[in-house]
């Protein structure tokens, strides 16, 4: 993970990615260039993301979702459900890191999805889809669960074991991966007999806005 050359790290902009993620295609580059434009544009038609944080969007929600990709470098072929994708995230960075992968993003909210597809389709993801539903709606199988700032540990465990496929391909075992603020708390609500993992997101970003920030993964 080198600086690139020529690249200024003082703004909010796809430079943060480049920073970590230095091999990345022409094609990647320039999708992570066009999330800034996008999302300014369709949050103001839709909110999606808080005024105050689409101005540190490449932080706050680009970066913070590629902490998933610090933690594993999911195979080609994997199958990844974004659960309560909201905007897209940690989905719509994930899918373009990970081409070979398929990644379906599924919120309850339609104005969110609306803003999802519009994502999807202006950067070409074939690898991407959405769907308008809720998590018991799903009926197809996932290899991974993220999600990132949706609902508590003991409840995020029963609705992803249900999805979760029993055929490994992976270096970790199939299971659910959150991004959270401390779960310490909340992981006093699951069993001891869940295997869990809790990784400071600074193991992976320097960027002070992730000290308080945690990486959950529970094996399915």
């Amino acid at each position: 993970m080198d600086h690139p050359t020529g690249h200024k790290m003082t703004t909010d902009n796809e430079s943060l990615v480049f920073k970590y993620f230095s091999e990345l295609t022409e094609t990647q580059k320039n999708r992570f260039a066009m999330l800034g434009p996008l999302y300014r544009e369709w949050n103001a038609k839709i909110n999606v993301i808080s005024r105050k944080d689409i101005d540190n969007l490449y932080l706050h929600h680009v970066l913070h979702s590629l902490a998933i990709a610090g933690f594993i470098i999911f195979k080609p072929g994997t199958r990844i459900v974004d659960l309560g994708t909201g905007g897209g995230f940690p989905g719509i960075p994930l899918a373009i890191l990970f081409p070979d992968c398929h990644f379906t993003l599924t919120d309850s909210v339609r104005k969110k999805i609306t803003v999802v597809d519009a994502v999807i389709e202006a950067l070409e993801l074939k690898n991407a889809e959405s769907r308008n539903s809720r998590i018991e709606d799903l009926k197809e199988k996932f290899d991974f669960v993220v999600t990132r700032a949706v609902a508590k540990a003991d409840q995020l465990i029963p609705w992803s074991c249900r999805i979760l496929s029993g055929k490994q391909n992976n270096i970790y075992p199939n299971g659910l991966i959150a991004l959270k603020g401390d779960p310490r708390e909340e992981l006093k609500l699951i069993s001891r007999n869940e295997y869990r993992e809790v990784i400071p997101v600074t193991n992976y970003f320097s960027e002070p806005y992730f000290e308080e920030k945690f990486l959950l993964y529970i094996q399915g």
